[in-house]
C-alpha cells in the first residue's frame, strides 16, 4: 500500500518556547506578530523558569501521536500520524507540507481540545485551509471538531478523577471535596456570537459529575489573557476564594478542557492557584493530564476510527 492510499492524521496542539530563549519568538506569534512588552517577556520568561526552562508540550504531543499510530494500526487501520502545532516548531503549515510531499491524499484533522470554539479549534482548521491554499494542493480533510461528550473522553477524566481522590488519605468521601472543572477563558463577546464552547464545557463536567455521582462541583475558567476587555469566569482563584468563605477545605481541580501539560496547568495551577489556596487554607490538588495515557488515547482512536470508517478510503 503506497502512501496515497494511506490516511495521514494530524494531530495539533497550541505549541510551546523549547527553551527560554525562544519565549519571545513564541510569544510574537502568538500575539500575531507583536513582540511582546520587555515587562511581559520578563514575566513569560519567569514562568517557564519555574515550570523546567520550557514547554513540554511538543514532546507529549508527539508521545500521543505516536501511541495513536500504534493503536491504530493494533486495530488494522493503516495510518501515519503527524503533529502540527498552531504557535511554534512544527507549524501546522510545515506537517501539511510533509503530508502532501509524501503523497497522501486524505487527512484528518484532530485538536487536542476537546471543546469547540471560532476563537480556538476553528483557528486550527483555519491554518490547515490556508496552508493548503498556498500550495494549491488537493488533500481530502476530514475535520472532527469536538468530543466534549465523547463516553471515552467522561470515562478518561472520571479516572483521573478518582485517582486523585485515592491520593487523599484516609480516603475522603466526594462530599467532602469541592470538585472543580475548569478550561482556558475566552474573551465574554463569544457569548453574543452563540459560540458552542460554554456549553461544551458545561456538558463535559456534567457528564462527568453524573458518572462520579459528584453530590457538588462547579466550574471556573483559568489562564485569561491580558487585554483589557472582559473574559469568561467565574476565575479559579475567586472560585477558591469562595470555596474557602463556605468553609471547604479539599478542592479536586479538573482541567477538562486541557489534555496535557504545559504551562497553563504546570504553572496556572500547580504554582499560581496552589499558592494561593496555601493562603486560603485549603488542600488543593489537581488530576494528573491526559497526556499519552491509555483512556485517553483509545478516546482519540475510536473518533479517528469512525471517521475512517465514513470516509470511502478507509486506510485497511
Amino acid at each position: 500500500m503506497n502512501n496515497s492510499e494511506i490516511p495521514a492524521v494530524l494531530l495539533m496542539a497550541y505549541g510551546g518556547p523549547d527553551s527560554l530563549a525562544d519565549v519571545a519568538a513564541y510569544y510574537t506569534d502568538v500575539r500575531g506578530g507583536r513582540p511582546p512588552s520587555p515587562e511581559l517577556l520578563a514575566q513569560l520568561t519567569e514562568r517557564y523558569r519555574a515550570i523546567g526552562g520550557r514547554s513540554p508540550l511538543l514532546q507529549i504531543t508527539s508521545e500521543q501521536a505516536g501511541a495513536l499510530e500504534a493503536t491504530l494500526q493494533r486495530a488494522g487501520y493503516a495510518v501515519r500520524v503527524y503533529v502540527g502545532m498552531k504557535h511554534w516548531h512544527p507549524f501546522i503549515a510545515e506537517a501539511i507540507s510533509e503530508i502532501v510531499a509524501v503523497g497522501h491524499r486524505q487527512a484528518i484533522a484532530l485538536v487536542l481540545a476537546p471543546h469547540y470554539s471560532r476563537m480556538s479549534v476553528e483557528g486550527y482548521f483555519q491554518c490547515i485551509r490556508a496552508a493548503l491554499e498556498a500550495r494549491s494542493e488537493a488533500l481530502q480533510v476530514s475535520y472532527i471538531t469536538s468530543y466534549h461528550d465523547h463516553p471515552l473522553y467522561v470515562e478518561a477524566i472520571a479516572e483521573k478523577m478518582e485517582a486523585a481522590r485515592a491520593a487523599w488519605k484516609p480516603l475522603p468521601p466526594w462530599e467532602e471535596i469541592h470538585a472543580t472543572f475548569t478550561a482556558h477563558s475566552l474573551p465574554a463577546r463569544i457569548l453574543e456570537q452563540q459560540d458552542p464552547y460554554p456549553d461544551q464545557l458545561q456538558t463535559t463536567g456534567r457528564l462527568v459529575a453524573a458518572r462520579l455521582n459528584l453530590p457538588h462541583w462547579r466550574f471556573a475558567f483559568q489562564s485569561a489573557g491580558r487585554a483589557t476587555e472582559p473574559w469568561l469566569g467565574p476565575d479559579l482563584l475567586a472560585t477558591l476564594d469562595a470555596v474557602a468563605a463556605e468553609g471547604g477545605k479539599k478542592v479536586l481541580v479538573a482541567p477538562i478542557g486541557f489534555v496535557s501539560d504545559h504551562l497553563e496547568v504546570l504553572y496556572d495551577i500547580d504554582i499560581e492557584a496552589q499558592a494561593h489556596a496555601r493562603t486560603l487554607g485549603l488542600e488543593l490538588r489537581r488530576t494528573a493530564s491526559q497526556n499519552a495515557g491509555s483512556a485517553f488515547i483509545a478516546c482519540l482512536a475510536a473518533l479517528v476510527e469512525s471517521t475512517l470508517d465514513a470516509q470511502p478510503l478507509k486506510g485497511r
